[in-house]
């Protein structure tokens, strides 16, 4: 298993992009606690503080795939990195000018989160210039589902840190600080400056042309509502287990979960077609979350935590290989970014539905949402088979981009860009 993954780590300019990455995704991934913890330590309402939260959690969902689009016509360091650089400058206004007045406030988070470079989606359409075979991409594809939960461990940590050490004005600034260095990192290296997306067919749907990524865009819509309702189902069953430090666990224990599925997927090779491997995953993802209903004690509770996590980052990497497949030639960052984007509406929904339903039926009928929303999932899958199934974008064999000299031939990648 190891093996596997140093062989990743080995290859020229990998850890450069994972690590600069996954840097440069720390103020995303700390933005909604960063907001919290501001506005609370400025006297501000919790009203108020998810409020602004939200509002840059819309302009992100928004922003994120127009921004792809960007990154697949000008190019990595023409569109990230002064992207990075807008979004911090918005945040430090927010952090400067804090909640008063407050629509300058909504204004500054909002612009923060539109603005927030699609490194995800861009890390995704360069590994295949970096790895070159077709398998060494799919386990990458899996080690980065891992790094995410890693990030999004220690992101909100890191903040809290922060906080304490210094305040919650300065977790803001030095996060997007240290946020545009990651950005940075990457787009001066050698293989995004060198990456051009393949031609591509003028059309203003852009990727979302592709009948395949509608179907898996329509399928992980369910499975980021059914993570949205485990956080507010948490809470309430934390609140009658011993409270924060319970409601800790357990989403540390889908974190956990993610961690170990992540790092087994990606340890083989996986042969067969990859839409049945992700019907199977999101089945397996779905019955594991029905357990969850049987609310133990609290540690057999983390403990279903974390095998409810365990197919999450199998099943996101199988649907890496998938966007990659059916994204139209030419798209592959906007539908990476796509991807991003529904995930993180689907998120947002599955908390504010899970919030009447915990309300109405207390926190079992709350964690029966993310079974129930995993079976749909499920059934979208099953009915876009045949859809899923089709040759897609990626699977056509194309010229390289006019950065190979060789102008090699490449099967399988839609991103089929070679520096």
């Amino acid at each position: 298993m190891a093996a596997g993954y140093l062989e990743i780590l080995r290859a020229r300019h990998a850890v450069r992009l994972l690590v600069g990455t996954l840097v440069g995704r720390l103020p995303n991934a700390t933005a909604a606690i960063a907001i919290v913890l501001f506005v609370r330590a400025g006297g501000g309402a919790y009203s108020m503080a998810g409020g602004l939260a939200a509002a840059y959690g819309v302009a992100n969902a928004v922003g994120q795939p127009v921004l792809g689009r960007l990154v697949d016509l000008y190019g990595q360091p023409r569109v990230q990195l002064p992207a990075a650089v807008l979004s911090a400058l918005a945040t430090a206004v927010f952090a400067f000018a804090g909640t008063d007045p407050l629509p300058v406030a909504y204004a500054a988070v909002a612009a923060a989160g539109l603005f927030t470079p699609p490194l995800e989606g861009g890390l995704r359409a360069l590994w295949p210039s970096v790895l070159g075979e077709e398998g060494e991409v799919h386990r990458a594809y899996a080690l980065d589902a891992v790094a995410q939960e890693v990030m999004f461990a220690v992101g909100p940590l890191l903040v809290t840190l922060c906080v304490s050490l210094w305040s919650a004005q300065a977790a803001l600034v030095v996060v997007n600080v240290v946020g545009v260095l990651g950005a940075l990192s990457v787009v001066v290296s050698p293989p995004s400056r060198a990456w051009r997306s393949a031609p591509r067919e003028a059309h203003w749907l852009g990727a979302l042309r592709s009948p395949g990524l509608l179907a898996l865009l329509a399928a992980f819509l369910f499975v980021g509502i059914a993570l949205g309702s485990i956080t507010v189902a948490s809470v309430s069953y934390a609140d009658d287990h011993g409270g924060d430090a319970v409601y800790g666990w357990l989403m540390a224990g889908i974190g956990v979960g993610a961690l170990i599925g992540g790092v087994f997927y990606g340890a083989r090779q996986w042969s067969g077609e990859p839409a049945r491997r992700l019907r199977v995953l999101v089945a397996l993802l779905a019955v594991c979350y029905v357990p969850l209903t049987l609310m133990p004690g609290a540690v057999a509770m983390t403990l279903l935590t974390v095998v409810a996590g365990v197919f999450l980052a199998p099943a996101i990497a199988c649907a890496f290989v998938l966007v990659d497949r059916h994204a139209p030639r030419g798209t592959v960052t906007e539908a990476f970014s796509w991807l991003v984007t529904t995930f993180t509406v689907g998120a947002s929904v599955g908390t504010g539905l899970a919030g009447p339903v915990v309300e109405a039926g207390g926190a079992l009928w709350g964690f029966a949402v993310p079974g129930a929303a995993g079976g749909v999932s499920l059934v979208v899958l099953l009915a876009t088979g045949r859809v899923l199934a089709a040759v897609g974008g990626g699977a056509v064999v194309a010229s390289s981009s006019e950065n190979d000299p060789n102008r090699a031939v490449e099967p399988r990648f839609s991103s089929g860009d070679r520096a």
